[in-house]
């Protein structure tokens, strides 16, 4: 994993000027009120970069892996969050902490979570075997979504009972754990190659939180409307996390047909993924394994170019929002909003219609 240079000098820890790993020697309890970073016991002897500067000599078997795994998913999503908005992004807990404390590993925990200052990482516990949440991009990614989204969004001054802030985080979170997944070149080939850049249909993207080949974690891949769910944030989140889904998806097809790469026009559809029957999708879509091949890294630079879109607007629609009055229909404006101002003004009138489908608007 590349991490880009605005991360300055990468030190012993692995740390540098944002953030920084703290390794227990013992199992430490999960942070709760009162207590804050920094972790006062001791700790494990810090990764060490190699001579070269990097730390790809630390493998997967070695004591430093966790450490290293973790801090590197962290910062490639505060990196790549960094570069939608185009400025960093100051920490809601500064100045009372400057940097971002991760415990990569807290076992028998199962559970991951993040907050003033904190980013710990517990462990999975399916059959017997331990698998650690450090190990698990996803994990990290959704707990950085959160952090992420509090420092530019901010925090609620009421209860949180009369909008949908606490939703809207876990639908964030989801999301942006996708965004960082699709900026992995072995993701987007695997994406791709495995379903014929065919996206519209049943797909691996609805199982990138899994835990295992049996085990998804969350779904953006589902037809639920905003009046199918309940007020439980996390059942709540769904339509909205999918409907930027769908967005994603329209723009990708979009992007294929005026490229010649598809003869599916998207804008016949007011939520093409939706409507259109399968079987349907599936013949105009067939094609074999060497004939996909042949197309792959323009299929490739599609969706590239559509993640890039979405995720600008969504994370610059933040700037349009007020945590106490935040619902998924301001949330939903604001974002045609960022995406009129940028490269997702040619594809509104789709967007629009996804929000709308899902019953957000």
């Amino acid at each position: 994993m590349w991490i880009g240079p605005s991360a300055g000098p990468i030190l012993a820890g692995p740390s540098d000027a944002r953030i920084y790993v703290a390794n227990p020697l013992e199992a430490k309890s999960p942070y709760a009120a009162p207590y804050i970073p920094p972790y006062p016991g001791l700790l494990q002897p810090p990764a060490e970069p190699g001579p070269d500067g990097h730390f790809d000599h630390i493998g997967p078997g070695a004591p430093a892996f966790l450490a290293t795994h973790s801090y590197a998913c962290t910062r490639r999503v505060l990196d790549i969050c960094e570069s939608y908005l185009g400025r960093s992004i100051v920490w809601f807990f500064q100045p009372t902490l400057e940097r971002l404390e991760i415990v990569p590993r807290i076992p028998h925990w199962q559970n991951a979570q993040s907050g003033f200052g904190f980013l710990e990482l517990g462990e999975s516990e399916e059959h017997g075997l331990a698998s650690c949440f450090a190990l698990n991009f996803d994990a990290v990614a959704h707990e950085m979504g959160h952090l992420i989204l509090l420092s530019e969004l901010g925090i609620l001054e009421s209860d949180g009972s009369r909008c949908d802030f606490f939703a809207y985080h876990e639908a964030i979170a989801d999301f942006i754990s996708l965004l960082g997944l699709l900026h992995f070149d072995t993701a987007l080939d695997r994406l791709l190659r495995r379903t014929g850049g065919n996206l519209l249909l049943h797909n691996e993207l609805d199982k990138f939180a899994e835990l295992s080949d049996e085990k998804q974690v969350r779904s953006l891949n589902n037809s639920l409307r905003i009046g199918d769910v309940s007020r439980e944030v996390h059942d709540r989140s769904k339509p909205f996390a999918a409907g930027l889904f769908d967005c994603l998806i329209e723009v990708y097809q979009s992007l294929l047909f005026e490229r010649g790469l598809s003869d599916i026009d998207p804008r016949r559809f007011s939520d093409l993924r939706q409507q259109m029957a399968p079987a349907l999708i599936e013949e105009a879509l067939h094609g074999s394994p060497a004939s996909y091949e042949l197309m792959h890294f323009a299929a490739k630079a599609a969706l590239q170019e559509a993640r890039d879109i979405i995720g600008q607007a969504l994370i610059r629609s933040w700037t349009y929002l007020d945590p106490d009055s935040l619902t998924f229909e301001t949330a939903a404006l604001a974002f045609l909003e960022a995406a009129s101002r940028g490269r997702g003004i040619s594809y509104l009138d789709q967007l629009d219609d996804c929000m709308r489908w899902r019953g957000i608007l």
